[in-house]
Order: structure tokens, then sequence, then C-alpha cells
């Protein structure tokens, strides 16, 4: 098959992208005629008792919608029949059919029912219509995941039984539970209680998760069939760890104390998985991973560890977080590779996760089992919901569930959209188009840092050697001529070269420093109006010493903007030119969470000239990457 077949696969089944928003995208889908009418339906009927869990699921769910619906084992005319199929697919697969009599879910195992429940309440529309349609769907991976960092910002327990919900409605399946850092040990441990006191704490002191709480957390999640897997951190990431006992893990002391952690959680926790951690640290002990890895399986649990990281054995499944991909095909890996939702503009998150390839392949194989997407916010916050408005944690969620559920993909990583009216251009729009659908019926009322991007397009002008003077003006500046452009792009993000280049590819394929680019693109008003807009060229990654934009400018670059050949002004920082500092929060410094700026638009065709000059690529730390990209897009509002 060729690639575009494969990437595409998942949104152009049977072309019904427009008529049927589901995420993720079904594997097949074919419509009918008609519709099964939910406001005349009386019952759900099980033809096999072993589903009864989620037939009272369903009724309870349709009940919180306005549908009472009886529970019954013989069908009716006008009902929801849910039962068995045997066939040897996986215990995730479902099959949904659809007509204007019945609606029928078939699956071999009660998780396949479970996920066909998701599916079904997508179909379901403002008048209780559900339309007719033939649904044979299964996961492309095994491992759907999402990862929360509480070890560096503690997050409540209702917080997070509200991503793990819309978790389940996306078809996750692992939930990663870091909660062990530097910052702070959130593990309460009942042989060592001062691993919790606030003093030993950074941030958020004394917030932790009692052993309540964890197995809380860890049936709820059950319940949705999904595994909890919590990190505790070794020997890397310890600090805490050192403060409240006073020694290094790696010590002979800290040996022991690790081990009595270890007895007691696997004592204590019902859970298959411990990740160990084990990366960003150097091994003095080179005996440490292995021994706390063998105790681990010795009682029964199954390890994880990142990769890149210490000397773990080949029953430790490899987390994958560097740019190495796949090198030993003896052993089991999961996909996090620029899957660190923090570190992305949140434009460019649903693109670059929406084209991305797990573990660079179309689907499972005997090497990569899926992939895990990751919130790490390094810097402190001032509150928890700021981690929602900072990062595009929702819409990140929802794109990472297309890729993991779907498969397919493109090799490398890329960025951007790509050129106008090509195929990837098209394959984007079709899932923004979902995206957004569910963006306004699912998530009104909570962060969602995304707007629609795939009809902006620009023409680019350049490259213009600057030789190093950055403020230099050229041609796209002065003249008034018309000029041909040298390349057009779509988005409201346009990411010349990515920071992390060349591993991940930026518009540019040949980027120079001391060079200025300058894109134009044209906004229909059809009247005189103030519209809000996100503009930036600096999207800040979260990470914990990002230095504040300069007082009066954009950024450190001299980028610029004009509408209708008017500067428009940068905003007023509040902490403008102040240097980083991983323990202050951040207040304005990324377009997503500050006041959107107010341009005045005319009527009729405004004009949008974009400046965005480089010099050093380079940047002076790696707290502070170079970040050559740009941001102009309607706010939504």
């Amino acid at each position: 098959m060729k690639r575009w077949l494969l990437l595409l696969l998942c949104i152009t089944a049977l072309n019904v992208q427009g008529q049927l928003s589901l995420i993720p995208q079904p594997k097949k889908v074919s419509l009918g005629k008609g519709a099964f009418d939910l406001q005349k339906c009386r019952t759900i009927t099980l033809t096999d008792t072993a589903f009864r869990k989620e037939g009272l699921r369903l009724q309870q769910l349709l009940r919180e919608n306005g549908y009472t619906l009886q529970m019954n084992d013989k069908r009716t005319k006008s009902s929801i029949v849910i039962g068995r199929q045997a066939d040897g697919r996986s215990d995730e697969a479902y099959r949904l059919d659809v007509t204007p009599e019945q609606v029928l879910l078939n699956a071999r195992d009660i998780k396949g029912i479970f996920y066909g429940i998701q599916t079904l309440l997508q179909l379901i529309d403002a008048k209780g219509k559900i339309p007719s349609c033939h649904i044979d769907d299964h996961p492309a991976f095994s491992w759907r995941g999402y990862m929360v960092d509480a070890g560096r910002n503690y997050q409540s327990i209702a917080t997070l039984k509200q991503q793990i919900d819309i978790m389940a409605r996306y078809k996750y399946n692992i939930f990663h539970f870091h909660i062990t850092e530097d910052i702070a040990w959130r593990l309460a441990v009942k042989q060592y209680p001062q691993l919790t006191r606030p003093e030993y704490m950074i941030r958020q002191k004394g917030k932790c998760y009692s052993e309540a709480e964890l197995k809380e957390l860890i049936t709820y999640c059950r319940d949705r069939y999904i595994t909890l897997i919590p990190e505790i951190d070794m020997p890397g990431h310890s600090a805490a760890f050192k403060r409240a006992m006073g020694t290094d893990m790696q010590s002979d002391t800290g040996v022991t104390i690790m081990q009595n952690i270890i007895r007691e959680f696997c004592a204590t926790y019902d859970v298959p998985y411990l990740h160990i951690g084990g990366d960003e640290v150097h091994i003095r002990n080179r005996q440490f991973l292995p021994e706390m890895t063998a105790l681990v399986h010795q009682l029964g649990k199954q390890t994880i560890g990142w990769s890149p990281g210490g000397n773990v054995g080949p029953l430790t499944i490899r987390q994958l977080w560097g740019y190495e991909g796949v090198k030993d095909t003896t052993l089991t890996y999961i996909d996090s590779r620029h899957l660190y939702l923090n570190h992305m503009d949140p434009l460019e998150s649903v693109v670059t996760i929406f084209f991305r390839k797990l573990g660079d392949s179309m689907e499972e194989d005997r090497n990569v089992k899926g992939g895990i997407l990751c919130l790490w916010h390094d810097r402190k916050v001032a509150d928890e919901q700021d981690l929602f408005r900072m990062n595009p944690v929702y819409p990140g969620l929802l794109a990472f569930a297309e890729k993991a559920w779907c498969g397919g993909g493109l090799d490398g990583w890329t960025a951007n959209i790509g050129a106008p009216g090509t195929e990837k251009a098209k394959a984007f729009a079709a899932f923004e188009q979902r995206l957004l659908a569910h963006q306004q019926r699912y998530f009104s009322r909570l962060p969602f840092p995304y707007v629609k991007q795939s009809g902006i397009r620009w023409q680019l002008f350049g490259p213009y050697n600057n030789n190093g003077d950055l403020a230099r003006t050229f041609e796209p500046e002065k003249s008034k001529d018309q000029l041909k452009p040298a390349m057009e792009a779509i988005g409201g993000t346009v990411i010349l070269r990515h920071w992390w280049a060349p591993g991940v590819g930026g518009l540019l394929k040949d980027p120079h420093p001391n060079t200025t680019w300058y894109a134009t693109t044209k906004i229909w008003s059809d009247r005189e109006k103030t519209a809000g807009y996100w503009i930036g060229f600096n999207n800040f990654s979260r990470s914990p010493n990002t230095d504040s934009p300069p007082k009066g400018a954009w950024d450190d670059k001299q980028s610029a903007i004009w509408l209708n050949g008017i500067p428009v002004a940068p905003p007023v920082w509040k902490r403008g030119g102040e240097k980083g500092d991983a323990e202050i929060p951040l207040v304005d410094e990324g377009y997503e969470y500050r006041a959107p700026t107010l341009l005045h638009l005319k009527k009729g065709w405004n004009t949008v000239l974009v400046k965005v000059p480089v010099g050093r690529l380079e940047g002076p730390n790696w707290h502070n990457p170079v970040k050559w990209m740009f941001t102009m897009v309607p706010a939504g509002l």
C-alpha cells in the first residue's frame, strides 16, 4: 500500500468524516439509510450475562442524558442488543450495527463492549438519533497511554479522575503516574513517613497520595479498563528521597531502604507493573538497577524503564524518550519520543501527534507495543488548572487517541501541516474537522487550547541574509510590488526550524543562521470590527528556566508583525526581561494563556505581514533553545 493510503486509513473510511465525527476513527465504517431513534427505545437486551456490567453502565450513561431504558434478556422491538461474538479477534475489538429497528453491539470480550459503547455514545446526536451504520473496529496498538507528572506539580484526585474519564471516552488503556521526583516524593510509605513530610518538598508542600488514594485511583482506572502504572523513579530524580532519608539511593543504606519500599509497594498495590525510571543519572552502583528490577520481578510484577536509561535487563520494557529508536529486536518498547506536551506549541501539538508513526511502525509488532503521551510541566504552577491552560492536554489527548488506535503515520517527525492542496494537508484538515466537533461537544467548559488552523494559508519570502543585523529590512517590508513567494504553508503556527532540529523537521529544509524570512496572509472581514488573535514568536516549552521575552519586544530576535501596514505592538509583559526561574510560575509568556491581541480589522481584505529574523541557531543554554517560528490565528472567542 502507498504510504498515503496507510496514513489516511482511519480518515477516509468510506469518506464519511463530515458525517460521523468519531475519535478515534474506526477501522471500517459503512453508512446505511435512516437512523435509530433513541427516543423510542425502551430496552437494553443482554444475550450474554457476562456483559451485565457494561449493560448497566450504558443504562446509567443514557439515563444521565435523559433516556430511560430497562434491562432484560429478551430482544424487543427497537432495542439495544449487547452480545458475544466468538471469533479470533483481539479482546478490544467490537462490531456495531445500527439500523432503524435496532442497535447491535457484539464483542468477544467485555473490553470490546466497553469500547463499542464509547463509539455508540459519540454517534448519538442532539435529537437522540443514531445514524444507520456498520462499524468493525479494533486498535492498532495495545498500549495507548497518558502520563501525568504529579511529582513536580501535584494534582488533586478530582483532577486526575477528570483526565481518566476522558481517557476512557477515547479508548486509552494505560495511565502512567509519575509520583516521585527531585521536587517532591508524593507516594506515602508506611515504613518511611518522612518521605512525604512538607519540609522535604519544594513545591505544594505536604501534598501527596495516601495508600487509600492510590488504591482508589487504581480501582477507578480498572473500572474503565485502564491499567495504572505508578513510577518510583530510581536512582535518578531522587533529590527529595535524599533530603528525607539523608542518604543517596545508590549507597548501601539507600539500597536497603529502596528494597523495603519495593516490598511494601508490591504487597500493597494490585498493579501488574512498576515503572522504575532509571534515566538522567550517573550510575555509580552498577548493581543498583539490576537488584531492584530482580526484586520487583521476584515479587510478581513487571518493570518498565526509560530509554536511554540505566543498565536494566532484558525483562524490563523500554519507554523511549530520546532520539534513539528500536535498536534491539529482542526487547519490548513503548514510544514517548517527541510526545511531551509541555515541549509543544499548542497548535503544533495536534499536527505532530497526528502525523507520528509510533515506534516507527504502522501498527503493533513483536517489539513496539504502542506509546504514552506525557505531561511534564517542569516549571512550578500557581494553580493546577494552569497545567491545562498552558499545555495542550486535551487537544493532545484526542490527537494521540487517534494515533494510538488507528496507527499509520509518516516517517520522521514533522511540525507543520504542509503545503496547500497536498494530501498531507487534506488529511490533517479532515481530522481537525472531527477534533473541533469534539471540542464543541465535550470540552466547552474545560481548557482546550486549540483553534482551527487548517484554513490559514501563508506565502513565505526569503531567505534574506541579514549578516547578524536582525533589524535589517528587506523587500517584503519596503516594496509595494507583488513579490514571488519562495513557498507556501498552512497553519496558525508555522515552524521554520524546530528547536530540536534536525530530529524534528521544520518548514525549511536547509535553514541558515543570520537569515530573515517574511510571511504574509490575508484576513477577510464582512465589517469593520475588533477581533482577538493568538500571536507569538517563541512559544515556551514550560521548561525550568526559560527566560521571559524582552520588554517592548515580541521576542529576542526582533520579530515583528504588521496589519495593513501598521505595526502590531507586543504585549506589556508582566515579567519582561527577567531570567527564567523554575520556581516562578509562568503568567503571560505564551499566547494561549494570555489575553488575545486585539486587532482592528477593516471591512474587506486585511493584509498581515510577519517578519521572523534569526541570528545564531544555537540557544544560549538548553533552557532557552532558538525557536524560529511564529503564530498568528483567530483566538476563537
